[in-house]
């Protein structure tokens, strides 16, 4: 029933993806969420995000990020960061995944989303055939309709586990 929103791997933090195995894979696209997926919502790229993305055009990865914020918000994060963009995305419409792939010249097969929410986040990743993963918010603070969904999130989040555990021990 929920599987449309379940994401392909779910893990605690951006920061932790081995993204030299995702490479050795043979993913070359990587499109990101910005808030709270990178960092705190309305915050500047930091030192660590700044630092991720230097390592990520080292590895040899196309990046973009793809937000529903408007082009200033993204803009201001962007400046430090240098990867391509996408703003006022209305995800999780697909047009603008495709056009984040476009844009990086990857596809389907060999480019994956990374965010912090599921129904938007996610559920358009999926939509789009794109492999994604899902990260922990950064931060607790979160405007009140993200707040909504997040209650909505966890039974979600409660079955994927259920079934994840069913999957792993048989």
């Amino acid at each position: 029933m929920f599987e449309r929103f379940y994401p392909d791997a779910w893990l605690a933090s951006t920061y932790v993806i081995p993204f030299e195995e995702i490479y050795d894979k043979g993913y070359r696209g990587l499109i990101f969420d910005i808030d709270n997926t990178l960092v705190p919502h309305g915050a500047p790229a930091d030192h660590r995000a700044i630092a991720l993305f230097a390592r990520l055009r080292k590895i040899g990865f196309q990046t973009c990020l793809i937000s529903n914020n408007k082009e200033p918000r993204v803009k201001m994060f962007n400046q430090e960061i240098q990867a391509m963009y996408v703003f006022d995305a209305h995800k999780p419409s697909v047009k603008n995944y495709i056009k984040a792939m476009e844009m990086m010249q990857t596809d389907r097969s060999n480019t994956l989303f990374i965010g912090d929410q599921l129904f938007t986040d996610v559920f358009g990743a999926k939509r789009a055939g794109i492999r994604s993963i899902l990260v922990k918010p950064i931060h607790p603070k979160e405007e009140i309709q993200i707040v909504i969904k997040r209650r909505l999130e966890k039974i979600v989040l409660y079955f994927y586990k259920k079934r994840r555990n069913r999957m792993l021990f048989p």
